[in-house]
């Protein structure tokens, strides 16, 4: 009965994409340089954050730059971790954007990877990457489905 149940989503989901008006050639052309633009800031963001991060990580040797006290050994730690985390954040973004560049070469942006209906282009414009409907990533986020690739 579920694997019915699958087959049917499936099947529907199928049908759906095959009925969606796919964007024009001048809506992809613009989506596909508003990810370029924010792709160049991203990636200018993480190299400006590996930078920083050298400059505090590799002493010269001189001992007046290491911190002396704990409270200042935890703050460069903190620091560390935070610029991380932050690389981390911008790497999956730039895996987000990649993954939306695909899409454009493939002709199937915009359609949501969940339902198979077109993402309203207000979302799109917000979040050129975007890989879901804003319906669809609700129900995501609740976990009421589960991600599809």
């Amino acid at each position: 009965m579920a694997e019915n149940r699958k087959k049917q989503s499936r099947e529907l989901i199928s049908s759906t994409r095959r009925r969606v008006r796919s964007l024009s050639a001048a809506d992809l052309k613009h989506f596909q340089q508003l990810l370029l633009e924010k792709r160049r800031e991203i990636l200018s963001s993480v190299f400006e954050i590996e930078n920083e991060s050298l400059k505090k990580s590799h002493s010269t040797g001189d001992l007046s730059s290491m911190p002396i006290h704990m409270a200042d050994l935890g703050s460069d730690n903190y620091e560390q971790d935070f610029a991380l985390g932050l690389m981390n954040s911008e790497r999956k973004m730039l895996h987000e954007i990649d993954e939306a560049l695909e899409r454009i070469e493939k002709k199937n942006y915009g359609i949501c990877l969940g339902t198979g209906k077109q993402i309203q282009r207000a979302r799109l414009e917000a979040q050129p990457w975007a890989k879901y409907s804003i319906e669809y990533a609700q129900k995501l986020e609740k976990g009421l489905v589960l991600e599809s690739e």
